[in-house]
């Protein structure tokens, strides 16, 4: 008989963020309480999605708006996200370039799928959200990292970027304000990388779902600052409506060329196979950008809060070093003994050792990157800070128990 075993490339799929879940289960089993520092899912604790944008969602569904929609999405929404980029991004689109897509994760797949061959390089800043990387592979491509420097804010090295290019090379990727470390590009390093992208005739891919969740520097869009260079803009609803579950994004492609059309043509085609997006999910999108706004000041003062509180609540642990985020709702901190091999040999070994003693749930920092998020973990923010400092006490305790273990391992060995 024919053995049939699951494909490499999906049996070698990683995904950190959701990955180390699976150690918590027989946590869970024996009553240990967790702490979900892991996932940057606001509606998953005191933030709600408006009550205006929920009416929309029940009203679509009893009037029977339930059948499949335009591929490519419905026009309604195509335009409110046009007339949204350019009111709060200062980015000129028109509707027909825009595409809808369940959530900017299955955009990142339909992106990959469009644009890497076999053997073709994406530049993507080091760290960065873990999809590009397991998406990249998934279509055989080689994901490259261009430094970020931590000691600067985790800003991009536009040196590194430069010298990383290479035949290969199809794209240019910008995560901004970045997962996992809330660094937030400034203008002119967005030039910069624009400058890069044109030099080498490359299209730019620039992820901005946390565009309206920054402190104290202001977001800069990408696709404001250029109109020669390719730039497929990727965003969505999730993190500043809180539609995390409803699973709504969006791409948009500013530029000429047919580098742009090519691209369109190759996920307007996935589109089609797949369907479409959630019918009345997108009819509660367009009332979301129509609808008040004024809910998101209030959401950044929360997290703000809480930033504030993370930042100095870790750098007060022993051992545990960060730089301040200015966007986003994560934090990046460096475990020192990580570095040094003094008590950990990995990222995901001081993890799981977290965890089961403590219950505290974070991501390796590996899973953002190999080579400049290893020795780092990331954290989520978005809890009360109640919880919060729970959380962090027991990591403290935990910090300060290893190091004990670690001292006392070695008396009398000189």
């Amino acid at each position: 008989m024919t053995t049939i075993n699951a494909t490499k490339r999906a049996s070698n799929i990683e995904y950190a963020i959701r990955d180390v879940i699976v150690h918590t289960q027989d946590l869970i089993k024996n009553g240990r309480k967790i702490y979900y520092l892991n996932i940057g899912d606001p509606a998953a604790f005191d933030y709600k999605t408006p009550t205006y944008v929920k009416a929309a969602l029940c009203k679509a569904i009893e009037e029977d708006n339930n059948y499949y929609s335009p591929s490519e999405g419905r026009p309604e929404l195509r335009e409110a996200i046009a007339r949204k980029e350019k009111r709060v991004n200062n980015v000129d689109i028109s509707a027909d370039k825009v595409i809808i897509t369940e959530g900017i994760s299955e955009g990142i797949e339909m992106l990959m799928a469009a644009i890497v061959e076999k053997g073709d390089e994406i530049l993507f800043p080091g760290p960065t959200y873990s999809p590009y990387i397991a998406y990249t592979k998934f279509f055989e491509g080689t994901p490259v990292a261009y430094e970020t420097i931590e000691k600067e804010g985790w800003v991009p090295n536009i040196d590194d970027l430069r010298k990383k290019v290479s035949e290969k090379t199809k794209a240019i990727v910008i995560t901004n304000p970045n997962n996992p470390t809330g660094a937030v590009y400034s203008e002119k390093q967005l030039k910069e990388i624009i400058n890069i992208a044109g030099e080498y005739n490359l299209p730019l891919i620039s992820d901005e779902i946390y565009d309206q969740l920054t402190y104290e520097k202001k977001f800069i869009s990408t696709a404001a600052l250029t109109n020669d260079v390719p730039v497929i803009g990727l965003n969505g609803f999730s993190k500043v409506y809180q539609m995390t579950g409803w699973r709504l994004g969006y791409m948009y492609f500013k530029g000429q060329g047919k580098i742009l059309d090519d691209l369109r043509m190759g996920i307007e085609k996935q589109c089609r196979i797949r369907l479409c997006a959630n019918t009345p999910v997108q009819i509660a999108g367009a009332a979301a950008l129509n609808g008040p706004q004024g809910f998101v000041k209030g959401i950044v003062e929360k997290l703000k809060a809480r930033r504030d509180y993370a930042y100095k609540r870790l750098n007060e642990i022993e051992g545990v070093s960060t730089t301040k985020p200015e966007g986003a709702f994560y934090i990046f901190p460096k475990i020192e003994d990580i570095a040094t091999g003094k008590r950990w040999h990995s990222d995901m070994e001081f993890v799981i050792q977290l965890l089961k003693e403590t219950g505290v749930l974070i991501v390796n920092g590996s899973g953002f990157d190999p080579v400049y998020g290893k020795d780092h973990v990331r954290i989520v923010f978005l809890p009360p800070i109640e919880e919060l400092e729970q959380a962090f006490d027991a990591m403290e305790e935990f910090m300060k128990k290893s190091d004990k273990k670690e001292r006392h391992s070695h008396v009398g060995y000189g």
